[in-house]
């Protein structure tokens, strides 16, 4: 019978095995999650070494205000397009301006904490000096020199603008314009960076023009030959990857990591099996979803692909 054609094989640890050993072992040996994730690495591998795909990164803020920050700016020169959300540009360019973010727990007593001004992300602890007041003191000098070069400005071009003018090997905005990476935001105002935008503009001649993203998303999705993406989360940085890419036939090769439940009809629950239904991932794609939290996962994933 064809349906029980590979038997379930038990998983052997050796010492001193390597994490892309471990990966493997995983994906021959593991159930559920494991086996997901070891599929997850292929496919990633695969698709990075495909060299008429382009590839795109998505994830949200939150990761950003975690150490895998680190990781994501290790490898976002390996990725063609990035696409995140308006906090990334919080966390990211806070921590390289100095701004302390610190380790906390899921059950301090937020009332005492909004007390005392600071602010709890998961089991991170952001105190007001090292978020909101560092941003809008750092931003404004740079804002009003770029507003000296032109009025109108793409959150790509912001996103580059002000990587150029960081010296943090840590930040992923630096990276990536350092690698000429594009950085897409289309929900660049749900942030403080984006706050600061609009209060800028009250005084000052500055526009925020994402409609010229949006056009050079579209350039890059018809002119590519073949696409692919890594997807961290859900939200819009997942849902603007694939939506762009329906246009072409939808996607090649995905991997997308998530914690959140199918059965909400929620964007970030819905696997990518589900996009192939509106044509945003391809019926033949190499892909793939693996359930579980991307500080887990997805270290263990660029390890075992550095090793390779």
């Amino acid at each position: 019978m064809k349906l029980l054609k590979k038997r379930v094989k038990d998983m052997r640890l050796s010492e001193g095995m390597g994490v892309a050993e471990l990966v493997d072992e995983m994906r021959n040996a593991g159930g559920f999650t494991a086996r997901h994730l070891g599929k997850g690495v292929n496919i990633l591998q695969e698709m990075l070494d495909d060299r008429e795909c382009t590839n795109f990164l998505s994830f949200p803020a939150c990761i950003v205000a975690t150490g895998l920050r680190g990781a994501l700016a290790q490898f976002v020169k390996e990725f063609d397009v990035v696409i995140t959300t308006g906090g990334t540009l919080d966390h990211d360019l806070a921590r390289a301006w100095g701004g302390g973010y610190f380790e906390g727990s899921f059950e301090l007593d937020d009332e005492m904490l909004h007390r005392i001004g600071v602010n709890r992300l998961g089991n991170v602890l952001i105190p007001n000096s090292s978020y909101g007041m560092l941003l809008e003191k750092k931003m404004l000098p740079i804002l009003k020199e770029l507003t000296n070069k032109k009025d109108e400005w793409s959150s790509r071009e912001l996103s580059c603008e002000f990587g150029r003018r960081l010296k943090d090997e840590n930040s992923i905005l630096y990276q990536a314009a350092k690698h000429n990476i594009p950085v897409y935001c289309p929900g660049l105002l749900d942030s403080a960076f984006g706050t600061n935008l609009v209060i800028f503009s009250q005084d000052h001649r500055f526009k925020l023009n994402l409609i010229k993203d949006e056009k050079e998303l579209s350039d890059i999705v018809f002119d590519s030959k073949r696409r692919g993406a890594l997807m961290i989360g859900g939200g819009i940085s997942k849902h603007h990857t694939i939506w762009w890419n329906q246009f072409k036939g939808g996607l090649d090769y995905g991997v997308y990591i998530t914690t959140a439940t199918a059965y909400d009809g929620s964007l970030s629950g819905a696997r990518l099996r589900e996009a192939i239904s509106w044509g945003k991932v391809k019926e033949k794609a190499k892909q793939v979803t693996i359930d579980g939290d991307a500080t887990v996962i997805l270290p263990l994933m660029l390890a075992a692909l550095r090793k390779r």
